[in-house]
């Protein structure tokens, strides 16, 4: 008789908000216990929002056993161990605070707050509670693609050298009509800000993960093209439809600013929702003395490198199919050259983030990390706000 196995200890999360995020977030809950050794058996044991149908037909659709309207209900259940966090950035600071005051272990979506003092104090929570071995992580998915997972290691073996330029953007188009509706994430007091928190956190945190470099200061330019748009009458992830009523826009439509690092690097970043023709371009080049990296996320399996050290004759970019099992995560997955999605990222980080409370080991990115990325968010707008004036980050060394 085949000797079975014992099973892993379960491992109950709460998913709190079940619209775009959270559907990726269930969807990726269940499939990383399927395609990974983790050490626990994760299983989303309740979801909660506001509207109970809605959150009804989504526990239909996971087959998720209990719903909530109430998220303080959903911390202070002592069943509960996880609690992910895939609402509006104007609840993270609530929630997450009640979360690791309850001793659960928290994954909070990214920008981790709408404000820096929020992120501070996020972030002193979170250490303290790591202390009493609760674990917590900011979900900064890009970071899980394997083609930046292996860019990294290249940097981190000296591959590229000395870094002297980063080049990121990340474009959108998603609200270039002007009679699009004015969704949550175009009002500052859910979202923080727009195009900026929302896009732009995260080629700010893919430069500093994948350089190793740290943004000191900043000189910037925001713009709110459409200063008006229609209420919203429904809404359903990142579409909506409109009412007959308008709303004042309250966030950035788009940014740009450069930037220097601690390592001596310059940078340029832009982050628009109005780059007409673009999706979800998210592209990043580093340049150093050794050699320099490429990648675009609307070519995801693909990372493009110039080796700098050799024959001048043949020193071109040359693609990499990062889907061999070499290449970070892709052992789990399918045959070298079937490549991979954008939910791939998000089941890598749910299969990272159960390793580490498993190993009782910190998260990354930490609490402290997404602060990193809240102060240079905040640098940003306060040098727009001051007609682009050099703003120090107040980067701490």
């Amino acid at each position: 008789m085949k000797q079975m196995h014992s099973q892993a200890p379960s491992l109950r999360v709460a998913l709190i908000g079940h619209s775009f995020m959270g559907t990726i977030h269930a969807q990726a809950w269940q499939s990383a216990p399927r395609f990974f050794e983790l050490g626990l058996k994760p299983e989303v044991a309740v979801v909660c929002g506001r509207n109970d149908d809605a959150a009804s037909v989504f526990a239909t659709k996971f087959d998720i056993p209990q719903v909530e309207n109430d998220w303080r209900k959903v911390v202070a259940d002592p069943s509960v161990d996880v609690v992910d966090i895939c609402t509006p950035g104007h609840l993270h600071s609530p929630i997450a605070l009640a979360a690791l005051a309850a001793g659960k272990h928290v994954l909070c979506e990214k920008p981790l707050s709408n404000s820096l003092g929020e992120a501070e104090e996020m972030t002193a929570a979170a250490e303290a509670a790591q202390e009493r071995g609760i674990q917590s992580m900011v979900g900064y998915s890009y970071r899980r693609t394997p083609a930046l997972a292996h860019a990294r290691q290249l940097v981190s073996e000296g591959k590229i050298g000395r870094i002297f330029h980063i080049r990121a953007v990340y474009l959108q188009d998603w609200i270039v009509d002007e009679e699009f509706p004015l969704v949550w994430r175009l009002q500052r007091e859910h979202a923080g800000s727009g195009a900026l928190g929302d896009i732009g956190a995260h080629v700010v945190d893919l430069a500093q993960y994948l350089t190793g470099h740290h943004i000191t200061g900043v000189s910037a330019l925001t713009e709110t093209f459409v200063k008006t748009r229609p209420l919203v009458a429904s809404s359903d992830g990142l579409s909506a439809t409109a009412s007959d009523e308008r709303g004042s826009v309250t966030v950035d439509d788009a940014a740009v600013f450069i930037a220097r690092t601690d390592k001596g690097a310059l940078a340029t970043f832009e982050a628009s929702r109005f780059a007409t023709g673009r999706k979800n371009a998210l592209r990043i080049e580093i340049n150093g003395a050794r050699g320099s990296l490429a990648f675009d996320f609307e070519s995801m399996n693909e990372l493009w490198v110039q080796d700098n050290t050799g024959s001048r004759a043949s020193s071109g970019f040359s693609r990499i199919l990062v889907t061999e099992p070499e290449h970070p995560y892709m052992d789990a997955w399918w045959p070298a050259g079937h490549g991979l999605g954008y939910e791939h990222t998000f089941v890598h980080e749910i299969a990272d983030f159960v390793r580490n409370i498993a190993a009782g080991t910190q998260p990354s990115p930490s609490f402290r990390d997404g602060l990193a990325i809240q102060r240079v968010l905040a640098a940003v707008e306060a040098s727009a706000q001051a007609n682009a004036v050099w703003t120090a980050t107040n980067y701490e060394f």
